[in-house]
């Protein structure tokens, strides 16, 4: 997918991040599976700057309630201009992609009341990515945008092989204290300081588990920004807050990987 298929909105985003080397990034689907489960996720690379002889970090970037579509697939194509693999993996499962916020809220639920299967699915992801030629399998890191962020911090729970993670207006789900202590990764969580989805009590509540498991962890909010401040054309977006959102990821992408 080249940068001008891309609507105005997010092209206007995507040209704003920097970029590396000038070369062309190249975006295309990829089909994996999980327990049964055919995934169409979406990869994006610059050819010219990453071989097998040569591999690179890599950044998972996990999708909002809307599926691996225009918004995650602009994310993946601004971290690839930076030099690291892109990958957006597929948490519903290839031709699932809701058309509306109805369809989207039904789909996220399902995912949302069975954490194992939002868990395994994004480790099936992370499997696939880190076993890559141009992958440097073990600096990998971990971003997700609003469902997507709730999933990267419970594949953390996990205890992932992942130097990093980062939900962004994510739904925070507080935990038992102790799912903390296998969290391996650095945490950065990014949020909208007017977003009534990650409610203060929500957010201390995850800083709270992070600082009593010695975790790495940093909490940067926006004032004003509500949920889903990052999604380029939508009535919710808020150029600065998002503007200052990507400079955060990447300066903490460049920190832990």
């Amino acid at each position: 997918m080249a940068i001008d298929d891309f609507p105005q909105a997010w092209r206007e985003v995507i040209e704003s991040a920097p970029d590396v080397s000038g070369s062309p990034v190249l975006g295309a689907p990829v089909r994996y599976d999980h327990d049964g489960t055919a995934c169409e996720g979406y990869l994006a690379w610059k050819p010219a700057y990453i071989s097998a002889e040569h591999p690179r970090p890599a950044v998972m970037l996990v999708h909002d309630w809307f599926g691996v579509g225009v918004n995650i697939q602009a994310r993946a194509v601004m971290a690839a201009r930076l030099g690291y693999v892109a990958f957006a993996p597929d948490v519903y499962g290839a031709g699932v992609r809701p058309r509306n916020a109805q369809d989207a809220s039904a789909q996220a639920a399902g995912f949302y009341a069975d954490l194992d299967l939002f868990r395994g699915r994004l480790q099936a992801g992370l499997d696939w990515l880190s076993a890559q030629p141009g992958v440097h399998g073990a600096k990998i890191a971990a971003a997700g945008y609003c469902f997507g962020g709730t999933g990267v911090l419970e594949l953390a729970r996990t205890g992932a092989d992942l130097r990093g993670v980062a939900p962004i207006h994510g739904r925070l789900l507080p935990h038992d204290p102790s799912d903390a202590d296998r969290i391996r990764a650095a945490v950065l969580i990014l949020a909208g300081g007017d977003d009534p989805v990650c409610p203060d009590q929500d957010v201390l509540a995850v800083v709270n588990e992070l600082r009593d498991a010695g975790v790495d962890w940093e909490l940067d909010m926006y004032g004003g920004a509500p949920h889903a401040y990052t999604i380029a054309g939508a009535p919710s977006f808020r150029a600065e807050a998002d503007r200052r959102t990507w400079l955060s990821l990447t300066d903490f992408l460049s920190r832990v990987l």
